[in-house]
């Protein structure tokens, strides 16, 4: 999204200004060790990239930085747990774009995404990918749309689940191109992969995960472009989507958000923190191991990411009576 590249473009440049060691805020916080909600399964992407950072933060902060996994009910259960923590800093959740998406899709989330949070800063973006099985007889976008047009029925395409992210991205897709295409979904990635391999589906938005680009690079399937305004840093001579569809981009975002009332001073400490450790070179060589760009932000630029990815998705919803499983 531009508003996502604006701002890692100007925290780039501050970086680069340097910055005096942090010591501790004369509030005395922290007070006590951090603990990092993640609302997913261990193991997983959000698991792996918060833990990449746990220790060089916890050593700028002058605490220890404890991860603590709390999955359920597509990440209601460990937001809501945060939402009603002290709002003191001591305790964040670490999110991605489902945090927006969650509670509208169930109102019994039991959490407001924007009312109950304050943003702390953006850790990670990843521009979705647009991936085919190898029949599909199309090298870029355009082709591609040529393609599906030239079939009354359409195209099936898959995705890891009923309202993932992989699938509302495709559904903007075909809302934004008027095409005709039927979602098939699965339980994950490698069934998602596999039905594409074989032709069951035909198409996928997903992200660039290691399993997914090392199939391309195999020739197992083909890459036809990247759902971001812009070429991406770490999709080196894919075009964008946007080239062909103005205004199209689908991104994957990671960052972290304090339960709402947490003091400002607080959250600035923390921030100037992650923008430290996200320059450091080797935590910037593990994200982009795993396609993900390390990428700091102000908290006002990242409630304002999050405020109006709540409005975008909010609005497909609305248009294409999309529903939870």
């Amino acid at each position: 999204m531009k508003l996502v590249r604006r701002v890692f473009l100007a925290c780039a440049a501050a970086l680069l200004a340097g910055g005096p060691v942090l010591t501790q805020a004369a509030s005395g916080f922290p007070a006590k060790p951090i603990r990092i909600v993640v609302p997913y399964p261990a193991g997983g992407l959000s698991d792996f990239q918060i833990r990449a950072m746990a220790e060089p933060l916890g050593r700028l902060l002058g605490q220890t930085v404890i991860v603590d996994n709390k999955p359920g009910a597509s990440g209601a259960i460990g937001t809501q747990a945060v939402a009603t923590s002290a709002p003191d800093g001591h305790t964040l959740v670490f999110v991605n774009n489902g945090f927006v998406i969650t509670p509208l899709l169930n109102p019994k989330a039991g959490y407001d995404a924007l009312r109950d949070f304050t943003a702390v800063s953006l850790v990670t973006t990843s521009p979705m990918v647009l991936v085919v099985n190898n029949e599909v007889p199309a090298d870029n976008v355009a082709e591609f749309i040529d393609y599906i047009r030239s079939r009354p029925a359409g195209i099936e395409y898959g995705s890891a689940g009923t309202a993932s992210f992989g699938h509302m991205a495709t559904a903007l897709f075909s809302q934004a191109t008027g095409l005709n295409m039927v979602h098939v979904p699965y339980k994950g990635e490698a069934p998602m992969t596999m039905a594409l391999r074989t032709g069951e589906v035909k198409a996928l938005i997903t992200t660039p995960s290691p399993t997914m680009m090392s199939a391309v690079r195999t020739g197992q399937l083909r890459l036809l472009g990247v759902a971001s305004q812009r070429p991406a840093p770490l999709l080196p001579g894919v075009r964008p989507i946007a080239e062909t569809v103005p205004g199209y981009a689908a991104e994957v975002w990671f960052g972290l958000f304090a339960p709402a009332g947490t003091p400002p001073e607080h959250v600035a400490r923390l921030n100037e923190a992650l923008a430290k450790v996200l320059a450091l070179p080797e935590i910037r060589e593990k994200y982009a191991g795993v396609g993900a760009l390390a990428t700091h932000s102000s908290p006002a630029a990242f409630n304002e990411i999050a405020r109006s990815e709540s409005a975008r998705w909010a609005d497909l919803i609305r248009r294409t009576g999309l529903k939870a499983e």
